[in-house]
């Protein structure tokens, strides 16, 4: 078999320019593995890279979108011991570089893989990578949250968020989410140790008198600006998205570390992560699972902001 299904982004715009097609399989090279796709899950780079064009070089070339990656091992490249076929494995292999999820194969350097725990599902598996590397390096690398400090975790129910909650716990930290009303008994479920309602207050007024050291922000514009505000002086800003100039003159002034945090493939915090996973310690939320050919739907999900946990396309 030399060709493969794959879902195909035929320019930048809305859901619709989503479609299956019939294209060249991939071969390994290298130190590459050829990955038969099991499982990928979606993530909001993946819709907006669709929707605004993003990291994609050109917006007018079809291309396969997807980094998330579950699956097994049908091909090994030279120079690959460690893996053999057969092997299941998940990761989010090339970021910000495509490897193209949403299909049947996918070819990648192999120590960009992890071998998957037995516990996980393919599907919690496709999850997993690039939303725990982004909570991981975050709070692990950047703000270096410890135990005992007190982190604040925006969209505390969302695909980071709620595994930003379960890796702050097992850091041994005080863990307050925001998340609205009716995710509140999920967002507790996971660790948390205190919830706070967005909708029906403000977390600057719940939280000026008593502030936190670290906010893991995955929300970013006027969020960010407003966190500044209940972070302890030489508190940490962690952001996975820009931070806007009036938040970061704001966190300068103060002695605040405001951070953008730009996730990149690691096998050693991946492995780290799924040793949580193995102790029973971390957990993927799955939002919803759609066939492959209903990729489109996925991302009309993916674009309420109204998931709870991950948005995952099952490939076989």
């Amino acid at each position: 078999m030399t060709t493969m299904q794959a879902v195909v982004a035929q320019g930048i715009g809305g859901p619709e320019v989503l479609s299956l097609q019939e294209v060249e399989r991939p071969v390994p090279g290298l130190t590459e593995i050829l990955v038969r796709v099991h499982a990928a899950g979606i993530n909001p780079t993946d819709w907006k890279a669709r929707a605004l064009g993003g990291r994609l070089a050109d917006g007018d070339s079809p291309v396969i979108l997807g980094y998330d990656v579950a699956g097994v091992v049908e091909e090994v490249g030279g120079g690959v011991t460690w893996l053999r076929v057969g092997d299941e494995v998940l990761g989010m292999p090339r970021f910000p570089v495509l490897p193209g999820g949403y299909a049947e194969y996918v070819v990648a350097p192999s120590r960009q893989f992890v071998r998957k725990p037995a516990a996980l599902s393919f599907e919690q598996a496709a999850g997993l990578p690039l939303a725990a590397l982004t909570a991981w390096q975050g709070l692990v690398d950047t703000a270096r949250l410890s135990s005992g400090q007190r982190v604040l975790v925006h969209a505390a129910a969302g695909g980071v968020g709620h595994l930003a909650v379960q890796i702050a716990k097992s850091l041994g930290a005080y863990v307050i989410g925001t998340a609205s009303a009716p995710k509140h008994d999920f967002v507790r479920s996971l660790g948390a140790d205190e919830v706070i309602d967005y909708r029906g207050v403000d977390f600057v007024d719940v939280l000026r008198e008593r502030p936190v050291d670290v906010v893991f922000d995955p929300i970013a514009g006027d969020t960010s600006l407003r966190s500044v505000h209940v972070l302890k002086d030489a508190g940490t800003l962690v952001s996975i998205l820009d931070v806007e100039d009036d938040a970061a003159a704001e966190a300068k002034r103060r002695g605040i570390h405001a951070d953008f945090t730009l996730v990149e493939p690691d096998r050693l915090a991946l492995t780290a992560i799924t040793d949580l996973v193995e102790q029973g310690r971390l957990r993927v939320e799955i939002d919803s699972v759609f066939p492959l050919a209903e990729a489109a739907d996925a991302h009309r999900r993916g674009e309420t902001n109204q998931a709870s946990g991950k948005i995952i396309l099952r490939v076989c």
